[in-house]
């Protein structure tokens, strides 16, 4: 503690640095930096440099994929910042393996469902075996939703708790029930996939799909959507009608 502070202020600081960390997840936070401590502790690490930070995710690399590494990483970052007062991401040969470690990696999106699939579906399926995931499936569609947003909604007039497993299976529940190949597929990115897709084929524009679900980013928005046959055949025929316009003039 500096001389010139009282523990007053020093113990108002530690307050808005443990409120640095994001509370949801401050557990995971947790868990990666005291993996990371143990590690030094068995290693003997006293200061922790480039080359330190270098051999913890080279190894960590023989184990977990590369968004698990950086996941890891940015976790671990935040601790060093705040605790140690060490920012790993000026760290320039830290930074280039990680990127490397993604190279030749694609992540697999989740499928998504059609306009005619969602229809077909509502109206076929029994409400009474199968209404809640009717509700899921509408309210995650219709608001481009995450799992745990639908699992959190504050409804007064729902009386039947659901967890989060169960609302992340509600696309494959329904590819199931529709007898779809790759029911696996339909993961619980499916809801906001679908949602974003389902605004594209309409017409709407990329900046009022990122305001709709969220996005701030346009590049990750456009990964949500899915170049589907609709998106194709609208672009195909409006090529082909310019094609003839540009014939009869």
């Amino acid at each position: 503690m500096n001389n010139c502070e009282s523990e007053e202020i020093v113990e108002a600081a530690n307050i808005a640095i443990s409120n640095l960390l994001p509370t949801k997840s401050r557990s995971l936070y947790d868990i990666a930096y005291n993996r990371f401590k143990k590690w030094c502790a068995e290693k003997n690490v006293q200061v922790y440099s480039e080359n330190v930070l270098l051999a913890y995710f080279s190894e960590n690399a023989k184990n977990y994929k590369s968004s698990t590494l950086w996941a890891q990483y940015s976790m671990v970052k935040s601790f060093l910042i705040i605790y140690d007062n060490i920012d790993i991401s000026k760290f320039p040969k830290l930074i280039a393996f990680l990127k490397r470690t993604g190279d030749g990696y694609q992540a697999k999106k989740s499928k998504i469902s059609t306009k005619s699939e969602i229809d077909r579906f509502l109206s076929s399926a029994d409400d009474n075996e199968i209404l809640m995931i009717k509700v899921g499936l509408i309210l995650g569609i219709a608001g481009a939703c995450r799992t745990d947003e639908l699992v959190n909604l504050n409804v007064d007039d729902i009386k039947d708790p659901v967890g989060k497993n169960t609302m992340g299976k509600i696309p494959s529940v329904v590819a199931s029930y529709l007898k779809l190949p790759d029911v696996a597929c339909y993961t619980g990115h499916c809801l906001r996939r679908s949602s974003a897709t389902l605004l594209a084929d309409a017409g709407v524009d990329i900046t009022t799909i990122k305001r709709h679900a969220g996005w701030k980013s346009t590049t990750v928005a456009e990964g949500y959507v899915e170049n589907s046959i609709e998106n194709k055949t609208k672009i195909a025929n409006q090529v082909l009608v310019a094609g003839d316009d540009e014939v009869m003039v």
